[in-house]
């Protein structure tokens, strides 16, 4: 397998995590958000990077969606995808454009909470742990490969808030060094 020429990051919200991967000089070829306006893509510009908003009111569908969004992708020399905060499920459509080539953070410990409440589902089972998950992508909701994992305390007297911002913390460093793992194989 050869290495990827370009990292794709699909994003929805702030772009914490691709601020991340943009710090450890991951090499970005394009930034694809299914929220128009996303802070996210204000990172992206910095950087210089392609962006492209999908979103889903825009389309018949997710699985058109996807595909266009694979399309543009592949257009922009990506060939390993990194789910960066993106809220949406991808579609076979999309996962075989990049196989096992889409990677995804998650703040738990999986398969423990996945979806998007973990944090909160977390603290609500009493948990004493939680953590951070680096994963590949398949079809389910946070099912794929676990490529690693770190543990977080949960404390007495968390709130998601301060949970999550610990995990994010995890995340933070676990994601780039994961990716540059991938991108040197």
């Amino acid at each position: 397998m050869t290495a990827p020429r370009g990292v794709g990051v699909l994003v929805s919200g702030s772009g914490t995590n691709l601020q991340a991967l943009i710090d450890a000089a991951i090499p970005i070829a394009a930034v694809a958000a299914n929220v128009a306006g996303a802070p996210a893509l204000e990172r992206a510009m910095r950087i210089g990077a392609p962006t492209a908003v999908f979103a889903l009111d825009d389309y018949p569908d997710r699985d058109t969606r996807d595909t266009e969004m694979a399309d543009w992708l592949v257009e922009h020399g990506v060939e390993l995808v990194v789910c960066a905060g993106y809220m949406h499920l991808l579609r076979p459509a999309f996962l075989e454009r990049f196989p096992a080539r889409v990677v995804n953070v998650h703040p738990a410990l999986l398969p423990a909470f996945p979806g998007a409440h973990a944090v909160e589902e977390a603290l609500a089972a009493g948990a004493t742990e939680t953590g951070a998950t680096v994963h590949l992508v398949d079809e389910g909701v946070d099912t794929g490969a676990v490529l690693r994992q770190e543990a977080v305390a949960v404390l007495p007297g968390d709130t998601p808030e301060t949970l999550h911002a610990r995990i994010r913390a995890v995340e933070h460093r676990l994601l780039p060094e994961v990716v540059l793992e991938l991108i040197a194989a």
